[in-house]
């Protein structure tokens, strides 16, 4: 949603109760925690999946300075990067969860070499890659689509 609601607590813990007990409302609520990636400074990347086969370019999200969210609605820049050989394989561990579930239409984020999120419901950055690779994903997603439906 944006980068709402990280938070990035340093390795002395400083606040780590109060930051816990606000976002749990006292542990009525559940949330997710991940270790810290220092990779995040070169941003995290967003590979989107149409039927299970990756775009080859993600959009590298990178943090603006004094931020460790690279989010664009955070003031993250977006640059578009062709995918690695540990991209591809990511993918490749990944592939066979997201076929199986049908999911059309999904956004890997990436962090060094780790998938921190599998996006089903909004997975974005179609229009900054098209836009800085002159690709069409939403014609390959409407072909499969198509193909679903044929």
């Amino acid at each position: 949603m944006g980068g709402t609601g990280i938070f990035h607590i340093g390795p002395e813990g400083r606040n780590l109760g109060a930051v816990i007990e606000q976002l749990t409302e006292r542990g009525q609520r559940q949330i997710m925690a991940q270790r810290y990636l220092p990779e995040i400074k070169d941003g995290d990347t967003r590979i989107l999946l149409v039927d299970g086969e990756p775009v080859p370019y993600g959009l590298a999200r990178i943090p603006s300075a004094g931020e460790t969210r690279g989010n664009l609605a955070a003031g993250g820049r977006g640059v578009s990067r062709e995918l690695t050989e540990r991209d591809y394989w990511l993918v490749e561990q990944v592939k066979p969860a997201i076929r199986e579930r049908g999911l059309l239409f999904v956004g890997l984020d990436v962090i060094g070499d780790y998938i921190t999120e599998i996006n089903v419901t909004s997975p974005t950055c179609v229009r900054e890659i098209d836009d800085q690779r002159g690709t069409d994903i939403p014609a390959l997603l409407m072909a499969a689509i198509e193909k679903r439906l044929a």
